[in-house]
């Protein structure tokens, strides 16, 4: 927490260290001054760090894949880790011991695709995907997956809108933005910091 400001963030391809964690790029980010950063506290029961590395895996390991461009706001969870072997098909969700192996089942990778915002305090539970530029309102646990550029808020999180017209996301998809180098990005700031998709398309034609 020392000499922490709101005004600086993590970037998490130079802090991130579980093999779990898949991070593309070099621009995305984790706000962490309120808090021990992004591994020790929105990233919880993902196997690989220094303690769990050491454990037997269950079965398969989900993993946390983080596109670039992906702002994640202060204090917001990510949970992983499957079921945590709660089991709610049997008569007892407490994890006895004895029965680990039967009970844990995973949940699939989670998955920040490029350009997406987590909303700060917002949880997001396991095997989620948040589309493409998609908005998670602060405060919101999100259960499902969320389409590219939608804005989504509550609990559950449901749509509250999209970004742009249906037309817009698809002819900004298929620009495949994040996909360009950074050079390129870099001499398209002034494109991508408007709602000008026409002078963008023409400058990509």
């Amino acid at each position: 927490m020392q000499d922490k400001h709101w005004s600086r963030v993590e970037y998490l391809h130079l802090s991130v260290t579980n093999p779990n964690i898949l991070i593309k790029g070099q621009h995305s980010y984790y706000s962490d001054c309120w808090d021990r950063g992004f591994e020790q506290s929105v990233v919880r029961y993902l196997h690989g760090d220094k303690v769990s590395q050491e454990w037997e895996p269950l079965g398969h390991i989900d993993k946390l894949i983080i596109g670039d461009y992906v702002c994640i706001g202060a204090e917001s969870v990510i949970l992983m880790g499957g079921n945590h072997t709660h089991c709610i098909d049997f008569i007892s969700l407490y994890p006895f011991v004895e029965t680990l192996n039967t009970t844990y089942q995973p949940r699939g990778d989670t998955v920040l695709n490029d350009g997406c915002w987590l909303g700060i305090r917002c949880i997001l539970m396991p095997g989620v995907v948040v589309g493409e530029g998609a908005v998670i309102a602060a405060g919101s646990v999100v259960t499902k997956d969320v389409p590219p550029y939608a804005v989504v808020g509550g609990n559950p999180a449901r749509l509250i809108k999209y970004r742009f017209p249906e037309e817009m996301v698809t002819r900004v998809l298929k620009l495949a933005i994040y996909e360009r180098s950074d050079e390129e990005l870099k001499r398209l700031i002034p494109l991508l910091s408007s709602a000008d998709i026409s002078a963008l398309e023409a400058e990509l034609a």
